[in-house]
């Protein structure tokens, strides 16, 4: 049996088991502020969790693309990747600059190609002879 990659805080696991709602709810609003200051946590798996349920969620606002802009120079390149796709989903042109600079790196997790896609640029194909390599996402959840 494999183990799954799952973040620490029962919040998250909560948020991932939809038993807390982050819309539709008089609760919505202070659970999205929980899962913004989230993705300042200094557990890695709790910020990697956070700044992806973020991303992921249609929300949108100043507070919500502050956390994901903050979260887009994070030391660990997949919380980085996981908001520059959430900027992307929101807004490609604030987001390109970030895709840019996430491609440049030495390696690219997959939310950066993702991110690369939604933004279609073409300043974005890389130079011949310039290798990527591609790091898959931790195990399944």
């Amino acid at each position: 049996m494999s183990a799954r990659y799952e973040p620490e805080s029962d919040f998250l696991r909560a948020i991932v088991a939809e038993e807390v709602p982050l819309s539709g709810s008089e609760w919505a609003d202070a659970n999205v502020r929980q899962l913004i200051e989230m993705t300042r946590d200094r557990n890695p798996s709790n910020r990697d969790w956070a700044t992806f349920l973020l991303a992921q969620e249609t929300v949108d606002g100043r507070e919500v693309r502050e956390a994901l802009l903050r979260a887009a120079e994070d030391d660990d390149e997949v919380v980085r990747g996981e908001a520059v796709l959430g900027i992307a989903l929101r807004d490609v042109q604030l987001a390109l600059p970030l895709v840019q600079q996430g491609l440049r790196g030495e390696s690219v997790v997959i939310p950066m190609l993702e991110a690369a896609a939604l933004c279609a640029n073409p300043s974005l194909i890389a130079d011949q002879g310039h290798a990527i390599v591609v790091i898959p996402p931790p195990a399944a959840f």
